[in-house]
């Protein structure tokens, strides 16, 4: 498979290119060890301080970056005996959307999570990770299952938005996004959520009503795309970059403002780099957060919960001068 470069990408895939053609040539010597070596430590050194201050477009891009991992490549790594639950037992299963039941660290976990796909082809089966109304409803069906069953919901996000076609609107797609929202505000059991990638819209609020809000280092979450917030404010969707600056959808910033509860360490250069390290940060992450919601009473969590999502954009007077 052709490797994907981002352009800020390109002189560290350049350097270890170069490397990997100095080992070639070098098999069997000794003297060129050194030098090898030496850039590689380079190597990564770039790596480190190009990473450590990428813009908000930056971010954007590698949050979507094409071969980053999506939520079956995380619940291979941290879930085992996982088992796909598929349908809403309405109308149909929603490729966008992946869900079921496994094992986190030996406990019984509901796991679910937006689904891109690799290519044309996968990207088309999963509608490329936009979720239709049927979707929701399959999330809500499982959430209905981990609340009976006192099971802990896992959430990961990785979604441009809600699908806007004319079939999702016609099934209820507004009704299926607030539907869900509205039940997980009440589930009494530990619920987390992590945005793996791109957190868009209402079609990644509509799994992100959770006792606990994490982000990867290079995900970013929003209230609308850039390029949809570039559209209406600009009338011109080319300023997503202006965009990007503006929405403060970064996890550093949502930290900052209180509505992400933790910013998990990706591998250096992004999750794509390092899938076993990304995953195992987040395996800590997940393992820590469940055990504090664990000991809570449900009349805590819920309280908690109620609390974290009212105290989300509020208001602020300022008296004017004079």
């Amino acid at each position: 498979m052709t490797q994907k470069v981002l352009e800020f990408e390109r002189p560290i895939v350049e350097l270890e290119g170069k490397i990997k053609e100095l080992k070639l040539l070098s098999e069997g010597r000794s003297d060129m060890a050194s030098e090898i070596s030496r850039l590689e430590q380079k190597a990564q050194q770039l790596q480190r301080e190009r990473f450590a201050k990428l813009t908000p477009w930056e971010q954007l891009q590698l949050a979507k970056h094409p071969d980053r991992p999506y939520t079956l490549d995380y619940i291979g790594e941290l879930i085992s005996d996982f088992v796909e639950l598929k349908g809403d037992r309405a109308f149909r299963d929603d490729p966008a959307i992946v869900g079921g039941v496994g094992r986190f660290e030996g406990r019984p976990v509901v796991v679910l999570g937006h689904q891109k796909g690799r290519n044309t082809k996968e990207n088309v089966h999963r509608n490329f990770g936009m979720a239709r109304p049927e979707g929701y409803r399959k999330c809500q069906r499982l959430m209905r299952m981990a609340d009976q069953f006192g099971l802990p919901l896992l959430c990961m996000i990785d979604t441009a938005g809600a699908y806007p076609g004319i079939g999702a609107e016609e099934r209820g797609q507004a009704e299926a996004i607030a539907s869900s929202i509205e039940l997980m505000a009440r589930l009494r059991v530990p619920t987390l959520s992590i945005v793996i990638g791109e957190g868009g819209s209402g079609g990644a609020l509509a799994i992100g009503v959770t006792d606990r809000i994490l982000m990867l280092e290079h995900s970013v979450y929003s209230v609308i795309s850039p390029r949809g917030c570039a559209s209406i404010l600009w009338k011109n969707p080319e300023a997503e970059q202006l965009a990007a600056e503006q929405l403060r959808m970064t996890a550093e910033d949502l930290c900052a403002l209180g509505i992400c509860d933790e910013r998990i360490p990706e591998a250096i250069g992004g999750a794509h780099r390092g899938l076993a390290i990304t995953a195992a940060a987040m395996q800590a992450a997940l393992r820590r957060h469940l055990a504090e919601l664990s000991v809570l009473d449900v009349e805590q969590r819920l309280e908690r919960r109620y609390a974290k999502f009212r105290g989300i954009g509020h208001l602020e007077l300022v008296a004017k001068s004079g």
